[in-house]
């Protein structure tokens, strides 16, 4: 990622697009306003930008199908999705197909800016510190270094950002049960909210990544009335 980060603002409302590319730009960032998801695919093949900042009441090709096109074919790319206020559904299927963060309408620009910087924060890559290290989660490997899973056979698959912290935290915490609590906010840097299901969300979505069985998991365990404990294989 560039000392500028480049955020795609796809909102088929002009007047809200223009505002939330200028208020971008003014904070310090590269924003370019996108109509519908025809021109997000075109813009995200001829430039792949940092984060997509991505509305899910588009015409034509709505926020679900565009956010599974970024994670199956750009899954560097950072996604914040924009839901309608108080839909709850919204928000549980954008996590499920991969979106790094949510944020409601009507939202004030300023708890935009810091959702907008958290993703982009947990996307920076890994630090010397662990460059080379490899975890073995599951089936596969997390390589730190590369922000990757690997196959046996050595095939990889790249994680969100937020895939990757979740899995980040918990290979340097094997067998210490973590609160899920403390889990959102540690990936996502804002509490809990009442009936919160992000990271239950997304720990299945990783359970299907790394378990020979997600049904019946080894790796990442359920505590219940506590939240999750990564158990390193043999342990």
């Amino acid at each position: 990622m560039t000392d500028t980060a480049h955020i795609l603002v796809v909102e088929d409302e002009a007047t809200q697009r223009t505002m939330l590319v200028d208020y971008l730009t003014r904070q310090g960032f590269r924003a370019t306003g996108l109509s519908d998801g025809a021109a997000l695919r075109r813009a995200v093949q001829r430039d792949e930008p940092d984060l997509v900042l991505l509305d899910l009441g588009l015409p034509g090709e709505d926020g679900h199908s565009l956010a599974r096109y970024l994670r199956e074919q750009h899954a560097k790319v950072a996604v914040i999705m924009v839901t309608a206020a108080g839909s709850t559904v919204d928000r549980i299927i954008g996590l499920e197909t991969g979106a790094d963060d949510y944020i409601p309408k009507p939202f004030e620009p300023r708890e935009l800016l810091a959702r907008i910087k958290n993703v982009l924060r947990r996307a920076v890559p890994a630090t010397a510190a662990v460059i080379g290290s490899r975890v073995p989660m599951g089936r596969r490997i997390l390589d730190l270094a590369q922000r990757v899973l690997v196959d046996p056979d050595g095939v990889e698959e790249r994680l969100t950002a937020s895939e990757f912290e979740l899995l980040r935290l918990f290979a340097e915490n094997p067998n210490k049960p973590l609160n899920r609590e403390w889990l959102l906010e540690a990936t996502s840097h804002r509490e809990a909210e009442a009936f919160d299901r992000a990271i239950d969300l997304r720990i299945t979505r990783l359970r299907r990544k790394i378990e020979a069985d997600p049904a019946h998991p080894d790796a990442i365990r359920t505590v219940r009335g506590v939240g999750y404990v990564f158990v390193p294989p043999g342990g």
